[in-house]
């Protein structure tokens, strides 16, 4: 069974049907069910045009579960007008299906399920193994995430930037489960960027290839995480990292800068550096200015305070820290970094223990936590040689 087929021409199948007048709920549920007869029929004997038997077997679904509905008078015209046997044509309909998943009165967790569900091509327990939620939760949300978007017609031109912030939601959502969420994020952007010729799309691609090449030196072996500049660079993913920048490279010649451009640019300059003394914090300081008229993000903010703390010393940096609030995520964690880097380990000791117990997660707090315990054990260390 091609498992990888099902799962490109899914989309597809899809929107043709929504396309053809279905809702998407009952669309969604007549692919699933077509999927099922594809596991048991194909084995046997493979159609030679999989996406036109999928399309016609969908739709027959649909038709038999319209014509047992309640609301079959409502629905007569779709019933009446069912396709006559034949080819499918060659339009691709995905672009508008990402849109139609990413659709505004959705919440953001709603439209990354939806998303993996129907662009995506993966089943409910695959989604809720990922999310670390039951799947009778998973369910729940995305039915509700259907009916929310049943109706919603292809008359209108989608919002790139919300397809792409959903797109970036599941690149973060981690490694958890059977399905690598960011692997299957760069599966879904590459499958974007062959649909639409927009710089924007190009340049999350590459920000994502250009984190996930780093990926295997992020952890050590005992699951602990590793700071970037202490992770062995012998282990990234070199070829992610060059397909990354020639992407990169590609979109900002388009001279249409944006967001997801200006942070694959800084990771790009990490990527570039032989060794964490050799990054050109200058250059990422002044990138990180650009995203900051692009976004006007606190967090960026605090980012860039981190590079300004890097580039000019950590004092620039902290008074750059200084001009932000203290309720920030992560701003616990910075000044305790900047205060190490300036030599005052007892006030960074203290910060790093209190952003420990901020911490939303449990790696980013032990590897918070371990920072405290080092800074106290080598001031304990200081004031036994002195006595």
């Amino acid at each position: 069974m091609n498992e990888a087929l099902l799962r490109s021409l899914t989309p597809s199948v899809l929107a043709i049907l929504v396309r053809r007048g279905a809702d998407f709920a009952a669309a969604e549920d007549a692919v699933q069910d077509a999927l099922v007869e594809a596991v048991r029929v194909w084995p046997v004997e493979q159609p030679r045009d999989p996406k036109g038997w999928l399309v016609t077997v969908a739709w027959r679904k649909f038709l038999d579960a319209t014509r047992s509905d309640a609301a079959r008078r409502r629905r007569e015209n779709v019933v009446d007008d069912e396709p006559a046997p034949g080819p499918v044509p060659a339009a691709d309909d995905t672009l508008q299906l990402y849109f139609l998943c990413a659709h505004p009165s959705l919440t953001p967790s709603s439209a990354v399920a939806l998303t993996l569900r129907a662009v995506g091509g993966l089943t409910t327990r695959q989604i809720a193994q990922a999310y670390l939620v039951p799947e009778a939760t998973m369910a729940q949300r995305i039915s509700r995430a259907k009916r929310t978007v049943s109706g919603v017609r292809f008359d209108r031109h989608g919002d790139v930037a919300t397809v792409l912030r959903v797109l970036y939601l599941v690149f973060n959502e981690g490694y958890t489960g059977d399905v690598d969420l960011a692997a299957e994020a760069i599966r879904l952007t590459r499958q974007l960027a062959a649909a639409i010729d927009h710089p924007e799309v190009r340049g999350l691609l590459a920000l994502m290839l250009l984190h996930h090449a780093r990926r295997a030196a992020r952890t050590a072996p005992d699951g602990s995480l590793v700071p970037l500049a202490e992770q062995d660079r012998a282990r990234w993913d070199t070829e992610s990292i060059a397909e990354g920048v020639v992407i990169l490279q590609a979109a900002l010649a388009r001279d249409r800068l944006g967001e997801f451009q200006a942070q694959a640019a800084i990771a790009a300059l990490h990527a570039d550096a032989p060794a964490a003394e050799e990054t050109d914090w200058v250059q990422i300081v002044e990138w990180y200015d650009e995203l900051a008229r692009l976004t006007d993000s606190p967090v960026v903010s605090l980012n860039r305070a981190v590079a300004v703390g890097e580039a000019d010393g950590p004092r620039a940096g902290l008074a750059a820290l200084a001009e932000l609030s203290d309720s920030l995520p992560r701003h616990t964690a910075v000044a305790a970094y900047l205060h190490e880097r300036a030599g005052d380990l007892a006030t960074a000791a203290r910060l790093y223990a209190e952003a420990a117990r901020k911490a939303p997660h449990l790696a980013e707090r032990d590897h918070l936590t371990r920072q405290a315990a080092r800074l106290n054990a080598s001031r304990r260390n200081r004031l036994e040689k002195d006595t």
